[in-house]
């Protein structure tokens, strides 16, 4: 017998979704952590969508959302894949197959940073050379960019730590003298600007992570910014296996022809090495809803980090603060402080503290990356004894400031610094 009931239809499943998450309520992480996702059903459904549509791969969301991405930060293009990691790799990878960059060719960079600045560097055979940060905004020092230029130097690496701008009119400057070119690695900075200008739109190129803790997430997921049509058709090559990229054969399949070839499968012509570096559509379903969130998020954190501001200025006299330069936004991606070299105590005493009252605490990424055992070893040129890095490296400490906290637990992290300094006998 024919069953005449309507088919659960999509908008039934999404209005399901939409209900749950609605009695689920916004369920702030059991640890006071340094991050965590902050999405709900918008995120969920949109994902939903894909899997239904069977668009699992890279598909119509991917190039949605690159849309957006260009959009919100200001660039003509932008390209996804699948971390930060493999946005720095194949934005490197774009300045060596366009502009021919020798392998041994240096890239100046701060010392203090995540080691997924320097690793694509060296994996693609370029050297690394670390320089010194700026001892209040903790980002690459423009002043000891030009100490290190070589005859070997082709790219200036800054990036934007924890969020905080880096001086980009200054390193533009000594970029333009020098002709050199700028990679900017905004893994972190997701919103911050300067002059109301995004980051990373002031380089050649520049990139954002969507990990997880970052202020927006696609769980695993990165994007490369460019406003040149050249490294933008690099791009979408080298994300995908070093193919022809589909978006210049448009219903021409059969359209290349060579000697060695004859006429051939446009989708199966390599026209250089590449890597399978691609976000999917599952990915890129959450980063749409992300995107449109963004600034609220942000809006968020700021609201928290005045608040940490207002409470731990009273212990300026032992901790050093994050400070914010005029005219540029900071998206705080986490709660950074460095413990005044003359303090009565150590990171290890604070972070233990935290630590035990269920404060997630971590140290400035590697501290200062030469040092770094995996790094020690490879090859790279350090400028100077790195003075404000290894300072950074042992005593830098940041702790969550993301907007899944609850307010009790950001009045936790108030009282755990109060009663640390009073256990001191510190005022």
């Amino acid at each position: 017998m024919k069953n005449n009931k309507p088919g659960v239809t999509k908008n039934d499943i999404f209005s399901l979704v939409t209900r749950y998450m609605k009695e689920k309520g916004v369920v702030s992480p059991s640890r006071i952590s340094i991050g965590a996702p902050a999405y709900d059903e918008k995120e969920l459904n949109q994902a939903i969508d894909s899997l239904l549509d069977v668009w699992i791969s890279m598909g119509p969301k991917v190039k949605s959302f690159e849309k957006q991405a260009a959009k919100y930060v200001g660039t003509k293009y932008a390209v996804a894949v699948n971390s930060g990691s493999s946005a720095n790799l194949i934005a490197l990878a774009t300045f060596i197959a366009v502009h021919k960059i020798p392998r041994g060719s240096e890239v100046i960079m701060p010392a203090t940073t995540f080691a997924t600045v320097a690793s694509p560097v060296i994996q693609l055979g370029l050297v690394p050379v670390y320089v010194d940060i700026d001892k209040n905004s903790w980002n690459i020092d423009p002043t000891q960019i030009e100490k290190a230029i070589s005859k070997n130097t082709r790219i200036i690496m800054p990036v934007h730590t924890f969020g905080n701008p880096a001086d980009m009119d200054l390193i533009k400057n000594i970029a333009k003298k020098h002709k050199l070119l700028i990679l900017e690695d905004a893994c972190e900075a997701h919103g911050a600007s300067i002059r109301n200008r995004k980051v990373p739109s002031f380089g050649d190129m520049g990139t954002w992570s969507f990990f997880v803790a970052h202020n927006i997430t696609t769980g695993e997921g990165g994007m490369v910014f460019t406003n040149n049509e050249e490294y933008y058709n690099a791009l979408i090559s080298l994300r995908e296996f070093g193919r022809m990229p589909a978006e210049n054969n448009a219903n021409k399949r059969l359209a290349y022809e060579d000697k060695y070839l004859g006429r051939y499968d446009t989708r199966y012509i390599f026209i250089r090495l590449g890597y399978n570096v691609r976000m999917t559509d599952i990915a890129a379903s959450l980063g749409i809803e992300q995107l449109k969130k963004l600034d609220d998020l942000n809006a968020m954190r700021f609201e928290r980090v005045n608040r940490y501001m207002d409470a731990l200025k009273t212990f300026h006299k032992y901790l050093e603060l994050p400070s914010v330069k005029k005219n540029t936004v900071h998206s705080f991606y986490g709660f950074p402080f460095i413990i005044r070299k003359d303090s009565p105590f150590s990171r290890r005493d604070i972070t233990s503290f935290l630590e035990d009252r269920n404060i997630e605490t971590r140290p400035f990424f590697a501290g200062c990356l030469p040092d770094q055992p995996g790094f020690r070893i490879e090859p790279h040129r350090t400028v100077g004894k790195l003075p404000i890095s290894r300072w950074a490296r042992d005593n830098g400490i940041f702790v969550g400031c993301h907007p899944m906290l609850s307010n009790t637990q950001e009045r936790q992290v108030i009282q755990a610094f109060r009663d640390f300094f009073l256990e001191k006998g510190l005022k």
